[in-house]
C-alpha cells in the first residue's frame, strides 16, 4: 500500500531509542524527511543511521518552555514546511505513590505533557498551511490505572483529553489530531523491568518476561515497529477520515470500553 507520504516532513520527538527511533526509521522508509528530536546527540546519530532519508538532529530538552519555538524554528529553517509532528518524548517513574515526590510529578508533566502541548501549539500554523497531521504517542495507562503507574496514567489520561480537544479544533483549520495508546513494548525500559522482576523473583529473564506478559493478559510483548506502523497509517491519506482517534496497539490488554 502507498501511504503517499515521500517528500513531507515529520517531526519525531523522543527518537534517539525505542519507539522513536522505530517511528523515523519507518517514516524514512516511506519517504518522509525528518527532524529528529532528543536530549542525546549520540541516540539521535545512531538512529540518523537507519534513515535513508534526509534527516535534521536537534539536541533539546523539551522539558524547557522555550524549546518547543527552537524545534519548530529549525525545521522550517530546513525544510520549509511541517506535514507531522509526532509527539513521543516522554517517560514517567513508576512507584509507590506516597514515595513519589513533588519533583517526580513535576518531571513527568514537564516532558510528557507541556512539551507535546508547546509543541502542537507552536506547528499548528505550519500544520495548517500543509493540511497536515499531529499524532500523540500517549499509554494505555491513560484509560486504564495501576497503583504503581499514578504519574505515567494521569499524563497519558491528559494527553488523550487534549488529542480530543485539538481535534475538535483541527476539524476546523485542517489538521488532523490522533493518538497511539501502545501497550508494554519492547523498549529498554520494559527490559529493565524484566530484569528487575527476574531478580526480585529468583528465576530467569525468559521465564520473568512469560510470566509479566500472562499477568497482563496479553500473548507477548509487543515491538516499537508495530507502533511505528501504526504512526504511518495515521500520518497517510489512507486514514483520513480518522480524528480525534485513541488508537490502543496493545495486544488486548486493554478491556474496557
Amino acid at each position: 500500500m502507498d501511504l503517499q507520504l515521500a517528500n513531507k516532513v515529520a517531526i519525531v520527538t523522543g527518537a534517539s531509542r525505542g519507539i522513536g527511533r522505530a517511528i523515523a526509521q519507518t517514516l524514512s522508509n516511506e519517504g518522509m524527511k525528518l527532524v529528529l528530536a532528543a536530549r542525546s546527540l549520540d541516540g539521535l546519530q545512531e538512529t540518523e543511521k537507519l534513515c535513508s532519508t534526509e534527516c535534521l538532529l536537534i539536541e533539546i530538552d523539551l522539558r524547557k518552555p522555550e524549546s518547543a519555538e527552537i524545534l519548530i524554528a529549525g525545521a522550517i529553517q530546513k525544510f520549509g514546511q511541517i506535514d507531522l509532528l509526532v509527539n513521543n518524548a516522554g517517560a514517567t517513574k513508576r512507584g509507590d505513590f506516597f514515595t513519589l515526590s513533588d519533583e517526580d510529578w513535576q518531571d513527568g508533566y514537564a516532558l510528557k505533557f507541556f512539551g507535546a502541548m508547546r509543541c502542537c501549539r507552536v506547528a499548528w500554523m505550519h500544520l495548517q498551511k500543509t493540511q497536515g497531521n499531529i499524532i500523540i504517542i500517549s499509554g494505555i495507562g491513560g484509560r486504564t490505572g495501576s497503583a504503581e503507574f499514578t504519574i505515567g496514567g494521569s499524563v497519558n489520561a491528559a494527553l488523550l483529553n487534549l488529542t480530543k480537544s485539538l481535534a475538535d479544533r483541527g476539524t476546523k483549520d485542517g489538521i488532523r489530531v490522533n493518538a497511539i495508546n501502545p501497550g508494554s513494548i519492547a523498549t529498554e525500559r520494559l527490559t529493565t523491568r524484566i530484569k528487575n522482576y527476574a531478580a526480585e523473583n529468583q528465576m530467569d529473564e525468559v521465564t520473568a518476561a512469560k510470566q509479566m506478559s500472562q499477568k497482563a493478559g496479553i500473548a507477548r510483548f509487543g515491538e516499537p515497529d508495530e507502533i511505528a506502523r501504526a504512526v504511518a497509517f495515521l500520518a497517510s491519506p489512507q486514514a483520513g477520515y480518522c480524528q480525534g482517534v485513541i488508537f490502543d496497539v496493545d495486544g488486548g490488554q486493554t478491556r474496557t470500553l
